[in-house]
């Protein structure tokens, strides 16, 4: 069974004036639909979720919860709610709204922030969904970085921002929060669905997630990447380079943008272009591995296995528990013909994912 997490953070800031004993909610659904029609239109707006939105059924059950005053008390109320009276399981994929969520009674954080704004909202609490800023995810789709974000809710209390998590088995150290607003909360949705539809392979599911995502929300630069990975892959390197151009104009200095952009400039064979922006990259001192993997497999196809080398022994101490970590250690110690530890890092990335296809490869090719 996964773990429950709670992680309650400090932040400074003032507190808007709390809501009275004559509390009457605001539709924050309808306001929200409101605000895609004015994105992207009328019509197409009917076609988009709103994350959050509850049904009708799980507003009859919460109706028969008892009203409590205190603000702390019905916080508590929404999350014994959720992880008790559910028994909410945590699963990495795929990403849910509310309703999902209800009904599985499983998610990733995402899908609980979405379950617990809605529920929370229906209770009269004003939650909203907040941004770590300082934790980033990466994954990886043949050779390209698709950016996601980290999502909690958070509640103003007191005049302290309070956020709630649901994320199990992993070390809490988060120290940057940025409430953000429910259209940008709904292109993180819908930049989610379209990172999952990416990595499984799936570029047309993908490429019409990623435009509704980029549409309600143009300045959301993840959303603007993934796109550009989408296009890459599915050969059009040229339109692929003009959303990266658009998302650096947003980021100037995100690492997947530059990354995936000096990817496609190679494969374009503008390789002066790509040398800049690596070396670009590598002086902004990236935390990103999958920057480093790049960089090694570049130093492998010039013959430069010590530099490969140390570029992969960076991702490695970056980020242990990535499997592409491994394969590029695989890749580089068959360069090396170092058979022993290419075998040994390549178990690792096979227990780390067992349906990986290029470990899979690497293990047919091995004899593992």
């Amino acid at each position: 069974m996964a773990s429950k997490t709670l992680r309650i953070v400090p932040l400074l800031a003032l507190l808007p004036a709390a809501g009275c004993a004559t509390y009457q909610p605001f539709d924050t659904a309808a306001y929200l639909r409101q605000q895609y029609a004015k994105e992207i239109g009328a019509q197409e707006a009917q076609r988009v979720e709103v994350p959050f939105e509850l049904d009708d059924q799980i507003r009859a059950t919460l109706g028969k919860m008892p009203p409590l005053a205190s603000e702390l008390r019905r916080i508590n109320q929404v999350n014994d709610f959720i992880f008790d009276g559910l028994q909410l399981q945590y699963s990495l994929t795929p990403t849910r709204n509310a309703v999902e969520t209800y009904r599985t009674r499983e998610g990733n954080c995402l899908s609980f922030v979405n379950l617990f704004v809605g529920v929370a909202r229906d209770r009269g609490l004003n939650p909203s969904y907040v941004e770590v800023t300082d934790l980033h995810k990466w994954n990886h789709r043949d050779g390209m970085v698709v950016s996601q974000g980290h999502i909690v809710a958070g509640m103003y209390l007191d005049g302290v921002l309070r956020t709630f998590d649901f994320l199990p088995d992993r070390k809490k150290a988060y120290r940057d929060f940025k409430p953000i607003d429910d259209l940008t909360a709904a292109a993180h949705f819908y930049n989610n669905l379209g990172a999952e539809a990416l990595l499984a392979g799936n570029l047309k599911r993908a490429e019409e997630l990623l435009t509704v995502a980029t549409r309600i929300a143009p300045r959301f630069d993840k959303a603007i990447n993934n796109l550009g990975v989408v296009l890459a892959r599915g050969g059009q390197p040229e339109k692929a380079l003009e959303l990266y151009q658009r998302g650096l104009a947003i980021a100037p200095e995100d690492s997947p943008l530059l990354t995936n952009m000096a990817r496609t400039y190679q494969e374009l064979g503008r390789g002066d272009e790509a040398s800049a922006l690596l070396a670009r990259i590598e002086g902004a001192n990236t935390s990103n591995p999958f920057f480093f993997i790049y960089q090694s497999e570049v130093a492998l196809t010039r013959g430069e296995t010590d530099k490969a080398l140390d570029y992969m022994t960076r991702a490695l101490r970056l980020d242990s528990e990535l499997p592409e970590v491994h394969l590029g250690l695989v890749k580089v110690y068959l360069a090396i013909g170092d058979m022993e530890k290419a075998r040994h890092y390549l178990g690792r990335a096979l227990k780390l994912d067992a349906t990986n296809r290029d470990a899979l490869q690497y293990a047919r090719m091995l004899g593992q």
